[in-house]
C-alpha cells in the first residue's frame, strides 16, 4: 500500500546510438579544427617566413637584430654574422638574431 511500484528503464543496447555519440564528439572536433586555423597554421607560415629569410641573407644585406641593432652584413657563417653598425665597428651576432631585412639604403 504504501510502496508503489518502481518500473526500471531499458538500457539501450551494447552498440547503443551512433548518431548520440558523433553528436557528442563534434564540439571538440570542431574546436580542434578552429584551434589549427587560427593558431597553428599562421604560426607555422611565420616560422617557414623566417627560416627562408634568413637562409636568403647575403653580404652587403642591410638587417634589423632582435636587440634593435641595425646594421650592414660584411661577414656571414653557419651560425654568426658580422654587422658593420658605424664606420669601422663591426659586431658578430647570431643569425637567428635578425628579424627583419630593411631596403637597401636604410642604414648609412
Amino acid at each position: 500500500m504504501f510502496i508503489s511500484s518502481a518500473f526500471a528503464q531499458t538500457a539501450p543496447a551494447a552498440g547503443g546510438d551512433m548518431m548520440s555519440s558523433i553528436g557528442s564528439m563534434l564540439p571538440l572536433l570542431l574546436m580542434f579544427v578552429v584551434l589549427y586555423f587560427v593558431m597553428i597554421r599562421p604560426q607555422m607560415k611565420r616560422q617557414k617566413e623566417t627560416r627562408n629569410m634568413l637562409s636568403a641573407l647575403a653580404k652587403g644585406d642591410e638587417v634589423a637584430t632582435a636587440g634593435g641593432v641595425l646594421g650592414k652584413i660584411t661577414e656571414l657563417g653557419d651560425q654568426y654574422m658580422t654587422l658593420e653598425i658605424a664606420a669601422g665597428v663591426n659586431v658578430r651576432v647570431q643569425r637567428n638574431a635578425v628579424v627583419q631585412v630593411l631596403p637597401k639604403g636604410t642604414v648609412k
